[in-house]
């Protein structure tokens, strides 16, 4: 019986990501602090290949574990790209039989420092260097709906139905800097429909829990973006379960992709 879905990731190729080290950004290490031109590669795979264990993918799971696997999704995206020189957002796409595709589309400009931020700068604080820039912030609404947290919340897969629908009731459109919060049937935010969002709590960045296994019983059921695990490690931000009746019309916040890195947003209820 073929599987009615794949495993994909979405990440950014930028040839600048290879000033990082001359940068003086130290903090900022990824893919092994080699010069990669993969934003978070290493997570990226991590992320993919957590999911083929999870589900049984024997062939993604052969593919992708160890340094050779890591190797073999960069080598194979480069191929893929060519002598492409503009930023780009590259989507990976792994079957159950371990056949991956690719598909690209011009990705914006954005700054090192909202990349591979050293802080994420408090509301109605000015940043300050190599803290994230807050130009241009999305607008985040919430959901109207409740979406179940289920094996498809956790892992990133082709099955995207819920997300589709929550950013349709939002009226999004594409290309609007416009995010969506997805909730639980008990009003607890799990994520956001495309990127991972960021609480200003009692002094600190939050972002809702994630159960390091999948798990219908532990965690806010959301996924653990690369972005996200990466501002984790490096203590930016912790995780603290987070209510839609806390939110506050105006209320300054950060959502970050593997795409766009970290991006300034604004509460609109």
């Amino acid at each position: 019986m073929t599987t009615a879905f794949s495993l994909f990731t979405s990440l950014r190729y930028d040839i600048d990501l290879q000033k990082v080290p001359s940068l003086d950004m130290r903090y900022a290490g990824w893919n092994n602090n080699n010069m990669s031109p993969f934003y978070m590669l290493d997570f990226h795979r991590d992320r993919i290949l957590n999911a083929a264990i999870h589900w049984g993918f024997e062939p993604v799971v052969a593919l992708l574990t160890g340094p050779e696997g890591l190797e073999y999704m960069a080598q194979k995206a480069l191929q893929f790209l060519g002598d492409e020189r503009k930023p780009q957002r590259v989507r990976i796409v792994l079957s159950p039989e371990g056949e991956i595709s690719f598909v690209k589309s011009d990705a914006p400009s954005v700054p090192p420092e909202n990349l591979l931020p050293a802080k994420l700068a408090a509301p109605r604080s000015t940043p300050e260097l190599y803290e994230a820039k807050r130009d241009n912030p999305f607008e985040l609404v919430l959901d109207g709906d409740s979406t179940e947290k289920s094996e498809y919340t956790h892992f990133k897969t082709t099955k995207r139905a819920m997300y589709d629908s929550a950013r349709e009731r939002a009226s999004i459109q594409l290309g609007q800097r416009k995010e969506v919060l997805i909730v639980d049937n008990e009003g607890v935010i799990m994520e956001g429909s495309i990127t991972t969002p960021y609480f200003w709590r009692n002094g600190k960045w939050v972002t809702p829990p994630v159960s390091l296994q999948y798990s219908k019983e532990d965690g806010c059921g959301g996924q653990c973006g690369t972005t996200r695990r990466w501002a984790l490690e490096r203590k930016i931000v912790e995780e603290q379960v987070v209510n839609s009746s806390e939110l506050v019309d105006g209320e300054e916040c950060w959502i970050s992709n593997g795409v766009s890195g970290f991006i300034p947003a604004i509460i609109r209820l």
